[in-house]
């Protein structure tokens, strides 16, 4: 990766007393959200463009620089896709569900907690924090079974989508024992079952799970989109529960948006302060939304 250039960074625009002003107005975000947890869903363009993992490195080691616990937990769906052509597989879906035999199962565990894995923790620790990356079995972490898919026309039908799973319970402990002692987990959404097995679990899940789970303070979603729109196209940027349930009523929140804003809305209820989809297309979406007034995505509060 190449280091940035001057001309990209280039701020001697901003007069100092302009620049001050700036770095005052985050004290108040800082100080209400020292030591409180946030978890974080890495995903999309933020994922696979060199400029934008930067932002995203620097914006983690800087949260955790300032005293919050950011933790990372990340999909991989075009990297598992490239990986199973490699092998001369193609992905196939259910109800957006990847159906994961077994080899397709062995793929994502060695592109997810890999390839994809190592290459955030390097990201991370370049920037000058000290990531561990970790799947669900470290630490008895996401303990899951298979998921059972019912058909959305006919409830009688179950789909079998293979090694796809559902979560029974995640054990935080070992999240909190490295987060306490200033390392930044990098959590691959895999889990284990029973037998031992693997389980290719959906990352936004895992995402809103963990938070409600740790009680974190905030949940974001780094997305593709610049957040949830209404029908006209106008982003909405604070939703309650409640109207949640109506966008999702009147079809408003379709396709690929249910699971995410799903496992969202959980999480708004279950006692996590704040869930923010966010544009990760967007330079340093995350500080933006953490550290300003600015609304860079949809925030979803719980009442």
């Amino acid at each position: 990766m190449s280091a940035p250039t001057p001309a990209d960074h280039d701020l001697t625009h901003i007069t100092p007393r302009d620049q001050a002003e700036i770095l005052a107005q985050a004290l108040p975000y800082i100080r209400k959200f020292h030591g409180k947890t946030l978890v974080i869903k890495y995903g999309g363009n933020a994922m696979t463009d060199p400029a934008l993992q930067q932002d995203f490195a620097e914006d983690i080691v800087l949260l955790k620089l300032v005293g919050m616990n950011p933790i990372v937990v990340h999909g991989g769906g075009p990297q598992i896709d490239e990986a199973l052509a490699k092998v001369g597989k193609k992905g196939s879906f259910v109800q957006g569900m990847r159906v994961t035999d077994e080899e397709t199962m062995e793929v994502v565990e060695w592109v997810l907690a890999g390839q994809v894995q190592q290459d955030i923790v390097g990201l991370i620790n370049a920037a000058g924090g000290k990531a561990v990356g970790l799947t669900g079995r470290d630490g008895g972490l996401i303990r899951a079974r298979k998921l059972k898919m019912v058909d959305r026309d006919d409830p009688t039908k179950e789909h079998d989508v293979g090694q796809v799973g559902e979560i029974e319970s995640i054990d935080p402990s070992v999240v909190k024992a490295l987060q306490d002692d200033a390392f930044i987990p990098v959590i691959s959404p895999i889990g284990f079952g029973q037998d031992n097995e693997s389980y290719n679990i959906n990352a936004d899940v895992v995402a809103a799970k963990l938070a409600t789970v740790l009680k974190a303070e905030k949940l974001l979603m780094l997305t593709n989109i610049a957040g949830v729109l209404d029908k006209s196209g106008t982003l909405l940027t604070d939703l309650t529960a409640r109207r949640i349930d109506e966008l999702f009523a009147d079809g408003t929140i379709s396709g690929g948006m249910l699971p995410k804003i799903a496992g969202a809305l959980d999480a708004a209820k279950s006692g996590v302060n704040a869930v923010h989809i966010i544009d990760g297309r967007v330079p340093h979406a995350m500080l933006l939304e953490i550290l300003t007034d600015q609304a860079y995505g949809t925030m979803i509060r719980s009442h």
